[in-house]
């Protein structure tokens, strides 16, 4: 199964909106500003961002104290690969 035009940029798109939120959050965490909620940020990932997930939160550093986020980013980034793998061998 290939992927076609508009889903790879909308992989792209939602990966740099994901790695974007991380960051986001990070600086408003510094300055005591209104937080971006984490279900958001789970949220992202569940729809494709779970790459750019993982970078934002391994770049700025961000979440990576919480086990849901240390657990939950990669749990989300193998069942989605496992999933298109199945997908992709069953049709």
């Amino acid at each position: 199964m290939q992927l076609s035009t508009p889903v790879i940029l909308y992989l792209l798109l939602i990966n740099l909106i994901a790695f974007a939120l991380m960051g986001v959050d990070k600086s408003r965490a510094r300055r005591h500003k209104w937080r971006i909620p984490e279900k958001t940020l789970f949220l992202s990932a569940l729809l494709g961002g779970r790459v750019g997930a993982i970078a934002g939160m391994q770049f700025f550093r961000h979440k990576t104290k919480h086990w849901y986020f240390v657990i939950g980013m990669p749990a989300i980034l193998v069942l989605q690969a496992a999933g298109y793998f199945f997908l992709s061998h069953r049709f």
